[in-house]
């Protein structure tokens, strides 16, 4: 697995690179809904924010994702470098482990009332394509690193594993949030084991109970067996309303208003702590 790692950069930016460019001619060509007129300054947003959450990651943390699964690899940390298994066993665990703890973290951003603050740029936008899946504030993007370097660190994941992961992730986050009309047939059958466009998409619903629902960043099974999946929206995929209800005001869409969106009073800065979904509604 030594070629992996070395080529693990290369491997990394033609998944980030090829993913931008498949799933915005597949955004042009299959639209689920007709993009709005704001297009332009939202993905120039949505871009500055990743671009200013990698350099503020890279400030606080010396090594992250694969060169921290080399320094754990090194000095021993974590279980999978106590014990020798397949590496394809070590693979599958790295991938599902970290999938796991995306889920936790992710309803962690919805309950817990100084996170959501940060968690809420992401869902203040106000229409939904690819560009959404990279739409997080650089504070957001720390505490995102932190929660996977201790994952990495706990499980000894190898570090070409961590490669893969990382791979995989960012091809999840571009598709799930792809404005993208899928067959009916087809997202039935993938969302049984994978997150589809049209079950993420519920969860950028202003409703709460819709908002707080469907969690799960690769694979869909988190959300049925933690109880917070909700198969489809009250108001129908063309009727979702996207967004926080009280900042559509245009200054929020900014880069300067979304930067600001932590720090502002507003009715939104509570926690998203809905009821649980109600049954009908999940099994629906």
């Amino acid at each position: 697995m030594d070629a992996l790692l070395k080529r693990g950069s290369e491997l990394y930016a033609i998944v980030y690179f090829g993913a931008i460019i498949l799933v915005a001619l597949l955004e042009h060509v299959q639209p689920r809904r007709r993009p709005g007129e704001t297009l332009g300054q939202r993905w120039v947003g949505n871009f500055s924010l990743t671009i200013l959450g990698a350099v503020l990651v890279r400030a606080i943390f010396p090594v992250v994702g694969v060169g921290w699964a080399i320094v754990c690899e090194e000095r021993g940390l974590g279980l999978l470098n106590q014990v020798r298994w397949s590496w394809w066993v070590e693979l599958a665990l790295t991938i599902v482990c970290i999938d796991l703890a995306f889920y936790v973290q992710h309803v962690l951003l919805h309950r817990v009332p100084l996170l959501w603050r940060l968690h809420r740029t992401h869902h203040s936008d106000l229409e939904y394509d690819f560009t959404t899946g990279v739409r997080f504030h650089p504070f957001e993007a720390v505490y995102t690193t932190g929660v996977v370097a201790a994952v990495i660190a706990l499980l000894g994941a190898p570090p070409s594993a961590v490669v893969i992961s990382q791979a995989l992730s960012v091809l999840v986050a571009f598709i799930e949030h792809a404005n993208v009309r899928m067959p009916p047939a087809l997202d039935r059958v993938l969302r049984v084991v994978f997150v589809t466009p049209d079950m993420h998409r519920i969860h950028h619903s202003q409703d709460v109970h819709e908002g707080d629902s469907n969690f799960s960043n690769m694979f869909s099974f988190w959300d049925r067996l933690f109880r917070t999946y909700v198969a489809q929206p009250s108001a129908g995929h063309d009727g979702i309303a996207f967004g926080i209800a009280d900042m559509t005001d245009p200054r929020h869409q900014t880069l300067p208003g979304l930067l600001a969106q932590p720090f502002r009073s507003s009715a939104a800065t509570g926690a998203r702590t809905g009821s649980p979904i109600p049954t009908d509604r999940a099994a629906s």
